[in-house]
């Protein structure tokens, strides 16, 4: 077991079933790893914590030991006091158990916690992140107890905002199929965001992630908003990202609804990065 408070992101890669004791830094969940790859994980805590929070609080969830130089259990949710005797932690013995017997196990509980934390552009990046592969086969028989996404939702929105980029304008398709074009939620759908238009909007697949890492959002009179901590020097920075900083969203189409303010007050609170950029001057 390692002590806690090195760098995860010097930490090696390793498998399922591989080394089970992990620094509290990876193994404190979303918020953690959310903020490693630049990802602003909603729900904002009420009060500061730290990623030494979830390292002492999972113990009583039953699925996590703390052992320190003194034996086990947890001094406390400090890091300086999880340091200064050794702390580290590991699944408890009943769930590696359970994951050497059934490895699939790993990867319907990884989907579940990313599902409930986070929007699907995000998805492939957590899991990179931490070495994870995720296999079809590993969640389809887990997905029928979980909540459904409405179907209809895409082609409602992508006909909402006439099959065009709210941000950049991009329309692109291969005969009358859209390509690169997605419908995003405003409100992340994992914290209660509804499947309707008005949590809706019509990105390319750029726009979408950077409005999903809080890069991008819309401000009043659904105005673009650009985080000041937002960096890029290449012209296509320039125009695909830092030009677009003030500018009016493309769409709806009249008759369409708009995104709620709610929703978007959501956003700028909970997942858009910082203080906006000012507007840019044409």
């Amino acid at each position: 077991m390692a002590a806690p408070g090195r760098d995860p992101s010097q930490s090696p890669r390793h498998g399922p079933l591989g080394r089970n004791a992990q620094r509290r830094h990876e193994a404190s969940g979303p918020t953690v790893s959310g903020r490693h790859l630049g990802v602003a994980p909603p729900p904002k805590p009420l009060r500061y914590t730290t990623p030494a929070y979830p390292f002492h609080h999972l113990v009583s969830d039953g699925v996590w030991e703390v052992r320190t130089d003194r034996g086990p259990g947890s001094p406390g949710s400090g890091v300086r006091e999880l340091r200064e005797v050794g702390a580290a932690g590991r699944l408890t013995p009943e769930l590696r158990a359970a994951l050497r017997r059934e490895p699939s196990l790993l990867g319907r509980m990884a989907r579940v916690l990313l599902d409930l934390n986070f929007p699907p552009s995000l998805h492939g990046d957590l899991c990179e992140a931490v070495g994870l592969e995720l296999e079809p086969t590993e969640t389809e028989q887990f997905s029928a107890v979980r909540r459904r996404r409405d179907p209809r939702m895409r082609e409602q929105v992508l006909t909402a905002y006439e099959y065009q980029c709210a941000f950049c304008g991009y329309d692109g398709r291969i005969g009358t199929v859209p390509v690169g074009l997605e419908a995003a939620h405003v409100r992340w759908w994992a914290f209660d965001g509804p499947d309707d238009v008005d949590n809706g909007l019509c990105l390319c697949s750029l726009h979408h992630k950077l409005f999903d890492k809080g890069v991008l959002g819309i401000g009043d009179g659904h105005r673009m908003l650009v985080s000041q901590r937002f960096v890029g020097h290449s012209p296509a920075a320039r125009e695909h990202v830092i030009a677009l900083a003030g500018r009016p969203l493309i769409g709806p189409q009249p008759g369409a609804r708009p995104v709620a303010a709610v929703h978007r007050s959501w956003h700028a609170c909970q997942v858009f990065h910082g203080s906006p950029r000012p507007a840019t001057t044409v």
